[in-house]
């Protein structure tokens, strides 16, 4: 694993947006201070205006990196039209990675088609049992349609990839609902 690095600490009431770089990726973390009040500011420059600058910078690298429909799903929090998906119908062996960072998320051994539209995996990648904890991915909650969902992202860079529900195959009971235009896919050994 890459080591993180940090790019720029921007001062916020009781708590620090770091950006990180990990394995080519920048991402957003939040860190609280451990103290009230102010965390100060770099060279007396407005916290707010550095903080829209670092995100500037940010969206526009990833703008350059990816294309317009990866941006828009991965770092906009957006879907690709079901059924239209490079991967949906992929029966090959192998593992799929993330678009943005390159992080191992999924395996082929453990694709199905679920007929909803989209590539659906009953696990991620490195999970032992209900153990996730050696993967590549994060779940959190997801009430933007109105409904409760549980949205999946990179624990990379935080891209998003797609939803989990509870109505997938035994033994998991899990369907990773993922969008196509997050992934990359390397040939190969399914594990």
């Amino acid at each position: 694993m890459a080591a993180r690095l940090p790019l720029r600490a921007l001062g916020s009431r009781g708590l620090r947006l770091v950006l990180l770089r990990s394995g080519g990726c920048a991402r957003a973390a939040h860190r609280g201070t451990g103290t009230h009040g102010d965390t100060g500011t770099h060279g007396g420059t407005d916290k707010g205006s550095l903080t829209k600058q670092a995100e500037a910078r940010v969206t526009t690298d990833w703008k350059k990196k990816l294309t317009p429909e990866q941006f828009y799903v991965t770092r906009e929090k957006g879907t690709e039209p079901p059924f239209s998906g490079i991967y949906l119908n992929n029966t090959e062996s192998g593992i799929y990675y993330c678009v943005c960072c390159n992080a191992p998320l999924f395996s082929s051994e453990k694709k199905y088609n679920s007929g909803t539209g989209w590539p659906s995996f009953s696990e991620a990648y490195g999970t032992c049992g209900r153990d996730e904890s050696k993967t590549n991915i994060m779940r959190r909650p997801d009430k933007s349609l109105g409904l409760t969902r549980t949205e999946v992202v990179c624990k990379q860079c935080d891209a998003h990839l797609g939803h989990v529900f509870d109505d997938g195959p035994t033994p998991s009971g899990q369907r990773f609902c993922i969008n196509s235009v997050s992934l990359s896919f390397k040939p190969g050994s399914g594990q």
